[in-house]
C-alpha cells in the first residue's frame, strides 16, 4: 500500500494457472498475472485519473515500460472519500517479476500531480 497526497494505492496481485504455459506465439512458457488495483481518496479535494506508466522486470531482469490513458478504458473521477476498483493483467515469460509505476493525477482546479505505485511483486505459487 501507497499513500501520496491523500490518494491510497493498494495493488493485490495473483498468479492465474489456467491462463498459463506453453505458447506459441511467445515460443515458450508464459505465465499470467493478474493484479487488482483498490485507489481510496483520502485526500482533501476531488481527482482525476489521467494516465498511468508501468515498469515491468521479469526474472531475467527485462524491463518494460507501458503508458497509457487512464486505465482500463476509462480516466475515473474521485471525489473526497470514493474508492475505484479495476483489475488488469500481465504475462511474463518468467515464473516471477515485478511491477511498480505511478498515475498521473489531476486535482479539481488543475493541478497535475503524480502518486507512486509501489512496487509489487508477480509469483507463480
Amino acid at each position: 500500500m501507497a499513500t501520496t497526497r491523500g490518494i491510497e494505492v493498494r495493488v493485490t496481485p495473483t498468479f492465474v494457472p489456467e491462463q498459463s504455459g506453453i505458447n506459441e506465439a511467445w515460443q515458450g512458457q508464459r505465465y499470467v498475472f493478474s493484479y487488482h488495483i483498490h485507489l481510496s481518496n483520502n485526500g482533501q479535494i476531488p481527482v482525476k485519473l489521467l494516465s498511468r506508466h508501468w515498469t515491468i522486470v521479469d526474472a531475467d531482469g527485462e524491463s518494460h515500460e507501458v503508458r497509457g490513458e487512464g486505465v482500463v478504458g476509462v480516466q475515473p473521477e474521485l471525489a473526497v472519500g470514493e474508492s475505484f476498483e479495476y483489475s488488469s493483467f500481465c504475462p511474463l515469460s518468467t515464473p516471477w517479476g515485478t511491477m511498480e509505476g505511478a498515475y498521473l493525477m489531476e486535482a479539481e482546479g488543475g493541478e497535475q500531480f503524480e502518486i507512486k505505485v509501489g512496487r509489487f511483486y508477480l509469483v507463480c505459487e
